[in-house]
């Protein structure tokens, strides 16, 4: 069998997983790097920790010789090169909130109508584009510099081939790339005045981009392919590359994901249209704050308990308490893009419980995903299967949450290894063992489980949360 290495650079660290063409996984690896937050808002990695990474796993995977690689990772983010490539400042992340005025400044150069027309999208300060106005707007000297502008996982392709190459889902999210076409935008550019010789080579994420150089644990010459974003390998890893499958990852950001059948975008701009790793596009909305809310509210509020424990408490908490939680911490994207929206809870007194606050929480977070899917189906999404993934899947009563908040069965997987499996998938793809990315997920993606919608009601309680959000923008701008 073919043996096929999938990467994956994620915010926290990165994970490196090597299957059969079974979807067996036959070895995988981890390691963590650091994040830096030089201000508030502000977010950056040093590239050469994500390659440390990297080259830690392939040495103890020990693997020189796979049929193929596939790469993946965090979004959006901007890695700077200079013309000998080497790493000009640190790179700025997905969730990195500096670029307000870039945005502005995008908005009111190529129109805001104009923009989302050629590149389905609005400019948000995630966007790689901005982030590239703001290096020239700030830094001059270090804009100066540049000679090549690459997305947090083709910094890894580089490290591997020596080449400048991208794929068109992980493109789409950059807020110069022509989603309908396929290729980076001219008329975006040239309003801007920003040369397009920045910007790689774009591929679709099942061809073969280069072969690897000469590496410590690779041998010359194997193919690596396109990979896709964190989102698009994760929905192939999950098998959502047709209509029906709706994808819900619980990681850090929450991300409701689903396969369309054009590329229609939304008019708000909240719900993102890209190129999908299945040839064709989707559609998703990225709530910012998801399992990092969580994890901020056991470390902050949770008085030393475990994840268990606190969902255990909130279960035990009445349906409808009155309290309302709202998951801003690090404003929010969809389906309110607001850099400037705050968390906070709402509706407690005397009378509230730890169990209230903890159940509270997790409602709010399962009423943001599902506030994205309701603008999803305005482009055509159904929902006729949930699959859930990340760590909060692993907890019984969230999934139950969220199958009664869709009103649709959500599914967890046999094997749940996200964005590196879709990686792994999309390099079989590649190299001609399934001919396309569709009949590579019916024959790796396994459902180990279903968890139906029981009787109860949320709609009052969603009602209250979409009510609170616009009484208090003001507020929070203020």
């Amino acid at each position: 069998m073919a043996r096929l290495l999938g990467i994956d650079i994620g915010t926290s660290g990165c994970k490196v997983i090597l299957i059969d063409e079974a979807g067996t996984i036959l070895r995988q690896a981890s390691a963590e790097y650091p994040i830096s937050v030089p201000q508030a808002g502000w977010t950056e990695q040093n590239p050469q920790d994500w390659w440390t990474g990297v080259e830690s796993c392939l040495a103890e995977i020990n693997e020189p010789a796979p049929d193929a690689i596939g790469v993946t990772g965090q979004m959006h983010g901007s890695v700077f090169l200079d013309a000998q490539g080497e790493v000009v400042r640190p790179a700025l992340l997905w969730n990195d909130q500096r670029t307000v005025l870039e945005c502005e400044q995008i908005e009111q150069t190529v129109g805001s109508e104009r923009l989302k027309e050629l590149t389905c999208n609005p400019a948000l300060t995630g966007f790689q584009l901005p982030k590239l106005l703001w290096l020239r707007n700030n830094e001059p000297q270090n804009f100066a510099q540049v000679r090549q502008v690459l997305l947090p996982k083709d910094y890894i392709r580089f490290k591997l081939t020596g080449a400048y190459a991208t794929e068109v889902s992980d493109a789409s999210g950059t807020g110069i790339f022509d989603v309908k076409n396929r290729t980076w935008s001219e008329p975006v550019a040239l309003a801007l005045g920003i040369s397009l010789d920045l910007f790689p080579q774009v591929f679709e994420s099942d061809q073969i981009t280069a072969p690897t150089t000469q590496q410590p644990s690779l041998n010359a010459g194997i193919p690596v392919v396109g990979g896709g974003g964190d989102q698009a390998a994760a929905a192939v890893g999950t098998g959502a590359v047709e209509p029906g499958i709706i994808s819900v990852s619980l990681g850090t950001s929450g991300v409701v994901f689903t396969s369309i059948p054009s590329n229609e975008h939304d008019p708000s701009g909240a719900a993102h249209t890209f190129c999908h790793a299945n040839r064709g596009w989707h559609a998703m909305g990225v709530m910012l704050s998801c399992g990092g809310a969580l994890r901020w509210y056991r470390d902050t509020l949770g008085g030393g308990r475990t994840y268990d424990q606190i969902a255990a408490s909130a279960a035990s908490a009445t349906t409808d308490s009155g309290m309302t939680f709202l998951p801003y911490l690090t404003g929010e994207r969809c389906p309110h893009i607001d850099p400037a929206a705050r968390a906070g809870f709402a509706g407690f007194g005397l009378e509230s419980t730890q169990a209230d606050f903890d159940r509270a929480v997790f409602e709010g977070l399962s009423f943001g995903l599902l506030g994205a899917f309701n603008l999803l189906k305005g482009l055509g999404a159904t929902a006729t299967e949930i699959r859930v993934t990340s760590g909060g899947s692993k907890s019984d009563f969230w999934v139950q949450m969220l199958a009664d908040c869709f009103g649709a069965p959500c599914v967890r997987l046999s094997v749940d290894e996200g964005p590196a499996m879709g990686a792994a998938i999309l390099a079989g793809v590649g190299i001609g063992i399934w001919p396309n990315v569709e009949t590579a997920c019916k024959a790796v993606v396994k459902v180990a489980g279903s968890i139906a919608p029981g009787d109860t009601d949320y709609s009052a309680s969603f009602d209250r949360y979409s009510s609170l959000y616009p009484a208090l923008k003001a507020w929070n701008r203020a």
